[in-house]
């Protein structure tokens, strides 16, 4: 009789957990962001950190250890007029492998997370959860939809690591999908206008091929609405500070405009790297809007400073293709 990690069984009953969350972030009189709202097993709200730039830092926890095939997380945040919120993870995910695990499902079952964010004017979100881990023969698909307001600002990230590489696992015949739609509303009257739709899908050929991983483990993705269009020159000296900050990291990496915005990726064999990478550029967006300089999420586990240097005003370009 086969068991997944947690110990429920695959054979015979299904093993699979819907967790959802719902939140609801407001500015209070002292110009303070608060939330309020709640989860169902196996999500859990962690205690919010106050800011002193008034945003509210919130991390959510998994209590399960890990995704399996069938398991689905719900995520939906609303945030009110002028609110600022951060939302991560408090450990990186893991989602076990599925493929050839059950007589039941022999072909595997998909392991999938929702997101819903809406945005009203001046609300500002960023969500930067810690990486994710796909085990060999693993199956995850995460869903993402985003609607702004019209001066509403939005910032993801995610980093996924393609197998268990420190023991010399790989993907087999496990396959990563993410979709993200971002729609913003220029006012009350004006019909919604799709500002990103980006559809991506990593396993088979596509791990190997040079317009994929090219034999990578790692990848992430790093998207920014801005509230605001950005002037050309605005825009291209953004672009530069962004690449410059690639310095001394290993990896591909690679970042371009949106029409309100800006795209980054990373392909490479350290999610370290990824990881350091993404938050210079955070720093350096918060630094573009005059906002107050990130500081690291109390749950992170870096031992490292991956703010160090972050918004260096350098021309020079630390490697990797534009």
């Amino acid at each position: 009789m086969q068991r997944d990690p947690r110990g429920l069984l695959l054979d015979g009953v299904e093993a699979a957990w819907h967790g959802q969350a719902s939140l609801h972030f407001h500015r209070d009189d002292e110009g303070r962001t608060r939330h309020q709202g709640g989860a169902t097993a196996p999500l859990k709200l962690q205690r919010a950190f106050p800011r002193a730039d008034g945003r509210c830092e919130l991390p959510l926890l998994h209590t399960a250890g890990g995704l399996v095939g069938g398991d689905r997380l719900s995520l939906e945040a609303r945030l009110a007029p002028g609110s600022r919120a951060l939302l991560t993870s408090v450990a990186a995910q893991k989602v076990y492998g599925s493929i050839g695990r059950s007589r039941r499902y022999p072909e595997g079952r998909w392991a999938v997370q929702e997101l819903a964010f809406q945005l009203e004017e001046n609300a500002d979100l960023e969500w930067l959860p810690q990486e994710l881990v796909l085990y060999a023969d693993g199956l995850f698909e995460q869903r993402t939809q985003v609607v702004l307001a019209a001066s509403a600002s939005w910032l993801g990230a995610e980093v996924v690591r393609l197998g268990r590489t420190a023991a010399a696992e790989t993907l087999g015949a496990g396959c990563w999908r993410s979709q993200l739609e971002i729609r913003r509303q220029a006012c009350a009257t004006a019909p919604e206008r799709w500002e990103l739709v980006d559809r991506l899908e990593l396993g088979g050929t596509g791990l190997q091929g040079d317009h994929g991983l090219a034999g990578q483990p790692v990848f992430g993705s790093l998207v920014w609405a801005a509230p605001q269009p950005l002037a050309g020159e605005g825009l291209a000296a953004l672009l530069a500070h962004c690449r410059a900050n690639r310095q001394g990291l290993e990896g591909t990496m690679a970042c371009g405009a949106l029409e309100q915005g800006l795209v980054a990726r990373y392909r490479g064999p350290s999610s370290t790297a990824a990881r350091h990478w993404f938050t210079r550029i955070w720093a350096r967006l918060r630094a573009e809007r005059h906002l107050a300089s990130p500081e690291m999420p109390r749950v992170w586990p870096f031992q490292e400073e991956p703010l160090q240097n972050s918004v260096m005003a350098t021309d020079s370009d630390g490697g990797g293709t534009a």
